[in-house]
């Protein structure tokens, strides 16, 4: 394998990763927020083996931390309700995201496409966290980050 081919990256759901490298995750983590203080503490906090833990450990790293931009493009399928994108956008602006483009499609079959680019440095939550908030709006179908940048 050259050297090319082993810094290739892949955005992976947390679902389909292997025990040990979500548990790898977790131990870094509790190393990361001083919460334990040695790899032997934080691999016995997650019921891991230490050579699972070094084994995985340069290779996997939360979604957040491998974005350096604070930059993120997002798409947003939104119910066609009176009042929803602005609700939407109050809703970004409480987590204290700034909003840089934005677009919204024609309504079609009762749904709008919305498509934004919004600066996160500022944000209360991470990445995963602004997400969930904004899946969890009634009016808010689908949400899909299609993009990170500066």
């Amino acid at each position: 394998m050259d050297r090319r081919e082993k810094d290739q990256f892949y955005l992976v759901r947390e679902d389909v990763l292997s025990e040990a490298m979500t548990k790898t995750l977790e131990a870094k983590t509790l190393l990361e927020t001083g919460k334990v203080k040695t790899v032997n503490q934080a691999v016995q906090s997650v019921d891991l083996s230490r050579s699972a833990f070094y084994k995985y450990r340069d290779g996997i790293f939360p979604f957040q931390t491998m974005v350096k931009e604070k930059i993120i493009s997002i798409a947003i399928h939104l119910d066609d309700r009176s009042g929803s994108l602005s609700e939407l956008l109050t809703v970004i602006a409480t987590l204290g995201c700034n909003i840089l483009t934005i677009h919204q499609t024609i309504p079609l079959q009762g749904r709008a496409n919305v498509t934004m680019s919004v600066e996160i440095a500022s944000a209360r939550e991470d990445i995963n966290g602004i997400i969930k908030e904004l899946d969890r709006l009634e009016y808010v179908r689908k949400v899909n980050i299609i993009g990170t940048g500066a």
